[in-house]
């Protein structure tokens, strides 16, 4: 249906059937579009005829064009004439040049009522009938009866700014006789919605009325961008877009006075609230800068209006319509720019008289719909948007060369008629058009696989004479690299994606090509030109460069989006059709796939799985025929080798195929069939590929014959790609290591990009290949290779046969050469600087006069014993630098290796400070210091208001299935509850668990110590304890001696069950208990109590107890006395826990430091290797980051740091895992990695 309505035509219909059809299918494909665009697609329709003479009305509304389309149909049919002022006119068909046709008012009435009577969906007024009186006149200004619109008393003059009188169609509208005056009156005055009108599906005009029809509009550069600007009498203001000052970053200011536009026939306003001041030029010798106020505007960037004509005194012709003036002594005349729709002579036009002639600039503006098909998207947009910077000249042509005109090609009479119909498909779309151009290309006819033909154009003589544009085209590989893990796929293609690209305004001749019928040209990118695929690629890029390549790969009109997740592949999926409609680009719905989890994708199958082989050239390479000829063997070669990547060894495969491609006689051997059937063996049953992931390291396996070489690249042992050469010519005599380095050191160029930033393990099956670093002699050529590969890291694995048992060796830098000559720049100059220095300058001179003998001179350098004296220079710093890295050796050791060879008065100084500020040793040694002094926790005051907590896992698990201990320690008394569990106990069995056996005995505590377990840091866990207002007193991150207490209890409690147990590890629960009574019963060294007799003030009954003596502290009958006693027991244990703590503190800060460290200062930071990233730990991993800024002192021991993003750990340290950095944090040190071990 929306097809009908874009191909429909008047055709041999009458206007009024055509119209019944036109509104039918509006109606039916529910067009929203504006009245405007409803016109202008109503007028398209019509045939030419009619076009022709409604162009000179410019209808405003479809009820209009069709009233006044009935009218010359009527005209045309009957071939009237007549004089309406007493003169004798010849009959015309079409308008004259010198004025409007002329129209029998019979005719129009009885068309206008015959419509007007019949169909009510055109908004006309049905009291719009025919007058009594046959002459009655009405004019077309103000609607009333009596005088025609010339002669209208209320005409107004219209401006920019003022309203007009708007002729309503529903008024009465009667007239008997149209006579020439009336019809001239109707081209008085601009109508529509822009500041200048100007059509927009008008006809080609010929070449001698384009002045007649067409306002002043030329080019100018503002700001090195080249403009279009319009003159307008008509405007009260000098007008710049708002989209010019955008993207030319014009600065704005508010208006003084702002005001209301008024736009021409319509009530909608626009506020002007801003004004700018505008700096143009005009040629080679016309520079102005004028205020204009900002306004939404399309007829183009700049409009002068009387401002400018009368500050200029301008000039204008208004047969010529030129404008002239007299600007700093010199007179400036400026020319119109033709009409694109008019092509130029040459590829030259002169915009200013007074200036040197130079090729029309112009801007790619808006335009309506070319493509008709492209509206199925639904999207009620232009297809091409209005751009200030200039797309590429496509083509750009060479005018040294000359243009080419070539004939077009005979056909046959169906190919003809073929051709004849596309073209006129073409034309109906608003592809192409007819031309005037200079030159011309041949078009013909290319047959498809279904038997249908594809029209083609010629172009290869104007790709001759075109600059090419250089814009890249993607590698197909570099693409698929991009896609990664990606587990779910849609792919989109644009539709008719070339013709989607409009051509620019002015360039449209230079794409002209011949038929028998005519000559045509492009209005949109047609295929065939040299810069047509870098002028594409250009515009899809700049559309989806935000998401290239983080979730979108282009390749012309191929545009796959992946994703790792359905959820986030849904957000991409939107992002990027956002992008297409603000671009008005255009996809094919049948072409499109949508969250799949394989995608085919540039002649490959992707998926999660990695990269496989399109079945369809599979199954096209299993039915390959044998081949004939040597074009047959270059066809199947060219086939197989565009999935070489998947056949191992493929260059030797393919061997014999080669050779058969060689020059002389076609010679198909046996060899050759055999690897024919092979290659097609190999395809069939090729492995999937996995697309690089660049968070694995590489692994290469490398392997080399007497024919070739061959290489895998792969990872966790799945291969990426293969690799393989053929041996020719002098390599084909290389020895067994020549050709097994020579495979290492191709593979290695090969795949560069994904192995030089990466350290990567090398496999090879070549003994000798491991001993690379360890050659003493080695060949030029070997040198050269060596040379190549000290930009990677990698490790070499000897692999014998399937068996890989040799262990890794380190990567390395080969410095290996075959002849070398050891000179250490500036010490060959270096003894001219001790006549300038402070202290060697005195004691060279007692040398040269004999006083010293301490100090010698020999060849100009000063030595003290053995040891060289180095002046005060660089190279003082460099001879600390050599020998310290040589090993990264401690202070004392660095300054006896430099003492040893080397003096200068200031020397221990320097090595001292050259040592603290070593980051690789900062960065190296020393991961935890005894920095922070001992920190301890606020004593409590009774039992059981503050406890501590923690769990001990990793038990053998018992016949009720717990594995685990949950451990209530409290504080004051140091009485322990022991509770079995399980590892997978969450946090509301551990809560059930307090409440049923320590809540029932103790009541609620006022504070909680633990570590940060996952089911202490849960928000039900938070959550219960907030609403009981009992305060969560979390440790420091992997810091467990915050809570010692408990610590120690856990390991108390090992060592008892250790020993109750035995052999039977699994009854540790039952005799949890007893640990449990032991550990209560017993005496606490810190608080000199029992934690029984703190809580209870009394011991319980052991086996001990059941003897006959007497307990005198059990026989107190008193209640006063017993609550005293309570009271100086708990006084007691808390003055013994003070002095123990007291004690012990004296006894720890003995061997510690306080380190205190301000918010901003920069630190190193131990990372434990709990906080170590998973599988980065390991013996020579350095554990050391930094350096990382302080946030915030918590207390004395804690800090919070700003850790990098990549460190996914608490950002909380004890001080002891802290040491200051020493150093200038911008000057990086090669041997050092300040973000985390391993990391970029």
């Amino acid at each position: 249906m929306y097809t009908r309505l874009q191909n429909l035509k008047q055709g041999a219909r009458t206007v009024d059937e055509y119209a019944d059809e036109f509104f039918l299918l509006i109606t039916r494909n529910e067009i929203f579009d504006s009245e405007i665009q409803l016109v202008s697609r109503f007028i398209g329709g019509l045939r030419a005829q009619i076009q022709n003479a409604l162009v000179q009305f410019d209808p405003t509304t479809i009820a209009e064009a069709h009233r006044r389309a009935v009218a010359f149909e009527l005209q045309f049919k009957s071939n009237l004439s007549w004089n309406s002022s007493g003169r004798t006119r010849p009959p015309t068909n079409v308008p004259t040049e010198t004025g409007p046709l002329n129209v029998p008012s019979r005719l129009v009435e009885e068309a206008a009522s015959e419509r007007l009577g019949d169909k009510g969906t055109t908004g006309e007024n049905p009291s719009l009938r025919r007058s009594s009186r046959p002459n009655a006149l009405r004019c077309f200004g103000c609607g009333e009866a009596g005088h025609i619109q010339t002669a209208c008393p209320k005409k107004t003059r219209r401006g920019l700014l003022s309203e007009e009188v708007r002729w309503d169609d529903d008024g009465e509208e009667t007239p008997a006789t149209y006579d020439e005056d009336l019809l001239v009156d109707r081209n008085d005055g601009d109508q529509g919605t822009l500041l200048v009108v100007r059509s927009c599906l008008s006809p080609v005009a010929r070449e001698e009325s384009w002045l007649r029809t067409n306002i002043f509009q030329s080019t100018c550069t503002i700001k090195g961008k080249v403009c279009t600007f319009v003159i307008d009498a008509g405007s009260s203001k000098n007008v710049t877009s708002e989209e010019a000052c955008q993207k030319l970053g014009l600065a704005r200011e508010k208006h003084p006075r702002p005001y209301a536009l008024t736009w021409l026939n319509s009530d909608a306003e626009i506020g002007i609230s801003h004004r700018a001041w505008v700096s143009f030029s005009i040629g080679q010798y016309y520079k102005d800068k004028i205020c204009c106020d900002v306004a939404p505007m399309d007829v183009g960037h700049l409009l002068l209006g009387r401002p400018w004509q009368y500050d200029r005194d301008v000039t204008h012709s208004g047969k010529s319509n030129v404008y002239s003036f007299v600007f700093d002594n010199r007179k400036i005349v400026l020319l119109p720019r033709p009409e694109a729709s008019l092509l130029e002579k040459s590829s030259q036009v002169q915009p200013l008289s007074s200036g040197p002639p130079r090729p029309t600039k112009v801007l790619l503006c808006s335009a309506p719909v070319f493509a008709s098909e492209f509206q199925e998207t639904g999207f009620a947009v232009a297809l091409f948007s209005t751009n200030v910077s200039s797309p590429p000249d496509s083509p750009l042509a060479d005018w040294r060369a000359a243009l080419p005109n070539r004939p077009h090609y005979r056909m046959s009479p169906q190919e003809h008629e073929e051709l004849r119909r596309q073209v006129e498909e073409l034309i109906a779309k608003g592809h192409i058009r007819e031309s005037l151009s200079p030159c011309a290309v041949p078009a013909l006819l290319i047959p498809k696989k279904d038997g249908s033909w594809r029209m083609c154009v010629d172009s290869r003589a104007i790709n001759k004479i075109t600059v090419r544009y250089r814009f890249p085209i993607p590698r197909l590989d570099d693409l698929l690299d991009q896609i990664g893990k990606a587990t779910v796929f849609s792919k989109l293609d644009l539709k008719s994606g070339y013709h989607q690209i409009r051509i620019r305004p002015g360039d449209e001749w230079k794409t002209a090509f011949k038929t028998r019928e005519g000559l045509f040209e492009w209005m949109v990118m047609p295929f065939g030109l040299s810069n047509a695929p870098s002028t594409f690629m250009r515009v899809m890029n700049q559309a989806l460069r935000p998401y290239i390549g983080k979730f979108v790969v282009v390749y012309f009109d191929d545009i796959l989006i992946f994703s790792s997740s359905l959820a986030d592949h849904q957000d991409h999926i939107r992002q990027v059709l956002l992008v297409l409609q603000r671009e008005t680009l255009f996809v094919a719905r049948q072409k499109c796939e949508f969250g799949v989890d394989s995608v085919l994708f540039l002649g490959y199958v992707v998926s999660s799985s990695g990269l496989s082989m399109d079945t369809s050239k599979v199954e096209a390479v299993r039915s390959w025929p044998i081949p004939k000829t040597i074009s047959d063997v270059r066809s199947f070669h060219g086939l197989v080798s565009f999935y070489r990547r998947f056949v191992p060894h493929f260059s030797s495969i393919m061997a014999p195929l080669t050779d058969c491609m060689k020059e002389g006689q076609f010679v198909w051997s046996t060899e050759a069939q055999d690897t024919f059937e092979l290659i097609k063996q190999k395809l069939t049953s090729a492995p999937i590929l996995v697309l690089p992931d660049f968070e694995l390291p590489f692994e290469l396996h490398c392997d080399s014959s007497k024919l070739g070489i061959g290489a895998v690249l792969s990872q966790q042992t799945r291969p990426i790609a293969y690799f393989s050469e053929k041996i020719a010519g002098a390599r084909s005599r290389y020895n067994t290591y020549d050709i097994e380095f020579y495979a290492v050191v191709q593979a290695i160029k090969h795949w560069r990009h994904y192995l030089v930033h990466r350290e990567f393990v090398l496999f090879t099956d070549h003994d000798a290949l491991k001993h690379l670093d360890s050659q003493v002699k080695v060949s030029s050529r070997h040198a050269s290779w060596i040379a190549y590969l000290q930009q990677f890291t990698f490790s070499i694995r000897h692999k014998a046969g399937k068996l890989n048992r040799l262990a890794d060796a380190l990567s390395r830098r080969h410095t290996l050469l075959s002849t070398m000559h050891v000179a250490v720049p500036g010490f060959g100059s270096f003894s001219e600087l001790y006549d300038t220095d402070p202290f060697f300058s005195s004691v060279l001179a007692d040398v040269r006069d004999g006083v010293r003998d301490d100090f010698t001179l020999t060849d100009g350098f000063l030595f003290r014993g053995l040891q060289l004296c180095v002046p005060d220079c660089s190279l003082r710093l460099k001879v600390i630098e050599e020998l310290h890295k040589e090993g990264h050796v401690g202070r004392d050791r660095t300054l006896q290796l430099v003492s040893g060879s080397y003096f200068w008065p200031s020397l221990r100084r320097d090595v001292e400070i050259f040592f603290e500020r070593c980051r690789a040793c900062q960065l190296g040694k020393g991961n935890a210091s005894n920095a922070s002094l001992y920190l301890p926790l606020l004593i409590p005051t009774q039992p059981w208001t503050d406890v501590s907590m923690d769990f001990i896992l990793g038990l053998p698990r018992t016949q009720r299935g717990n594995d685990s201990i949950f451990v209530i320690v409290d504080r004051f008394s140091k009485m322990a509850h022991f509770l079995p569990c399980k590892q997978t106990t969450d946090a509301v069995r551990v809560a059930q668990l307090f409440f049923q056996e320590v809540y029932r005995l103790h009541g609620l505590p006022t504070s909680i110590v633990s570590d940060r377990d996952t089911r202490f840091l849960s928000h039900f866990w938070r959550s219960l304890w907030k609403m009981l207002q009992t305060s969560l007193d979390m440790s420091t991150a992997y810091h467990p001696q915050t809570d010692g207490q408990t610590e120690v209890t856990n390991r108390a409690l090992g060592n008892m069950l250790h020993c109750l147990v035995g052999e039977n590890l699994r009854s540790w629960e039952a005799r949890l208990f007893q640990a449990e009574f032991a550990h209560n019963h017993a005496t606490n060294r810190s608080s000199g109590f029992s934690p029984f007799e703190i809580v209870y003030s009394i011991l319980p009954r052991g086996p001990l107890d059941l003897t006959t003596v007497p307990d005198p502290r059990r026989m107190h009958g008193k209640t006063v006395e017993f609550v005293d006693s309570l009271k100086n027991t708990h006084q007691q244990a808390r003055d013994q826990l003070e002095l123990s703590t007291t004690k012990y503190k004296a006894r720890a800060d003995a061997k510690r430091r306080e380190v205190v460290y301000e918010p901003g200062e920069l630190v190193w930071v131990v990372l434990t290797k709990d906080r170590m990233p998973l599988h980065e730990y390991n013996k020579l991993r350095s554990r050391k980051i930094g350096p990382v800024e302080v946030l915030e002192r918590i207390n004395n021991n804690a800090y919070r740091l700003r850790l990098p993003s990549h460190i996914k750990t608490a950002d909380v340290f004890n001080v002891k895992y802290l040491s200051k950095f020493l150093g200038d944090n911008d000057v990086p040190d090669s041997e050092t990695n300040l973000l985390l071990p391993g990391g970029t």
